[in-house]
């Protein structure tokens, strides 16, 4: 097989992978002439956005699609009915290297199937990355997907070649991924994370430090995850309330959603419909809450329930809450201003700022790149205060909902 063929199959069967952001490592270039590539702004096709808006792109493949487990969730699984493919090694740096002399891509994601052993896959993929840092001296950026079960040196060889590691739990509850994937040791998993942040909290330990020798480099973009929506019957509290535990136990950087998407040949026991995309959505403005505004999984959606899907969980929870609002923008604390609807971090930096010398009025909105339908029955401004009925009023969430639309025919 050519690796033009083998790149189709692999490069498809990356896909369903959503955590490759390339955000959080510090920056590295090549301007002395030593080395090639740097994580500075990619420029080349994009394929995923950090968390600052920055467009980047990654040559996401597998090593290889052939796989020992037989997770029902996943379209390479052992019983799967596809084509399989396998890169050899140099391939994967040849790949990687030819596409960013074309400016194509400005780093690597990695993963693979798990083939003979753990180990094995784990050695395999370890050596991609030693390859191209010591071989050829790419700087650009490399994430490597960890296997839990892999020996405790190779990923300690890992993240000193990777950027970023990661390790998918992949369901948000013990008992839906011993239904779907009984291969796989939740306990594994979770224990393979502590080992990581043990290893992450070592090597900051020792960057701030001050001693002559230089510091052990352990993936400085930290470790990430990846969790499955809508395979099982977990509702949204569920999945933010594993997501919670998960930020607090290991200092993951991110947790990544991925809405289920049907597979050829699924088992029975997989929904036969994907859940609305929307959801997915909702998620990760969740996230964004309990991650930068101080929100608390309890305060976003109550216990087994659902994020409504017509509006976002902010507001909803702003809807609820209703009487700590009309919020003065002038005197708010930091902490409740992040609570107004349509306040983003940023927003709310420029407006304690800018209170400090002036007072803030209707006008300045814009100038503060606050979206003002969303936030106006919320605040109170120099020279605007709503009406005392506007939040009493029982069709304020009507405001917020999208307008209904009428469906065509189709012709």
């Amino acid at each position: 097989m050519d690796v033009q063929r083998k790149l189709e199959i692999l490069a498809d069967a990356a896909k369903y992978d959503a955590s490759c952001a390339s955000s959080g490592t510090k920056k590295r270039d090549s301007s002395d002439g030593k080395g090639m590539g740097s994580t500075a702004p990619g420029m080349g096709i994009c394929h995923s956005y950090a968390p600052d808006g920055r467009c980047i792109s990654l040559l996401k493949v597998l090593l290889t699609n052939a796989c020992n487990y037989n997770c029902l969730y996943c379209v390479n699984r052992a019983s799967s009915n596809v084509p399989r493919a396998r890169f050899t090694i140099d391939e994967v740096v040849k790949l990687t290297l030819d596409f960013y002399r074309r400016n194509y891509i400005e780093g690597l994601f990695l993963s693979s199937g798990i083939i003979r052993s753990p180990d094995y896959t784990m050695e395999q993929v370890v050596s991609v990355a030693r390859k191209l840092r010591e071989e050829h001296h790419f700087r650009g950026y490399i994430h490597l997907k960890t296997i839990p079960e892999a020996d405790d040196a190779l990923i300690a060889e890992a993240g000193k070649y990777a950027d970023r590691l990661s390790i998918n739990i992949e369901m948000p509850e013990e008992t839906s991924l011993q239904q779907y994937a009984p291969e796989k040791d939740v306990r594994a998993i979770r224990r393979t994370m502590g080992r990581l942040r043990l290893k992450l909290d070592e090597a900051e330990e020792n960057r701030s430090t001050k001693t002559k020798a230089r510091p052990q480099r352990f993936a400085p973009a930290g470790q990430s995850t990846q969790m499955i929506v809508g395979a099982d019957a977990a509702s949204d509290h569920t999945i933010l309330h594993t997501s919670s535990n998960l930020y607090g136990s290991y200092r993951l950087r991110r947790v990544y959603y991925s809405a289920f998407s049907p597979i050829p040949d699924a088992s029975r026991a997989l929904p036969l419909v994907q859940p609305p995309l929307l959801r997915e959505h909702r998620l990760y403005q969740a996230d964004w809450l309990m991650r930068f505004y101080g929100f608390d999984v309890a305060e976003i959606v109550d216990d087994n329930a659902m994020l409504p899907l017509d509006i976002d969980p902010k507001l909803a929870w702003a809807l609820r809450h209703r009487d700590r609002f009309p919020l003065d923008v002038n005197r708010a604390s930091r902490e409740e201003l992040l609570r107004v609807p349509g306040f983003g971090t940023k927003a709310v930096e420029r407006i304690i700022a800018t209170r400090r010398t002036t007072t803030i009025r209707l006008s300045d909105l814009a100038r503060l790149h606050v979206p003002r339908n969303k936030a106006l029955p919320f605040i109170v401004l120099s020279d605007h205060r709503p009406a005392p009925h506007r939040l009493d009023e029982a069709r304020l969430i009507e405001r917020f909902k999208p307008k209904a639309t009428q469906l065509g025919f189709g012709f």
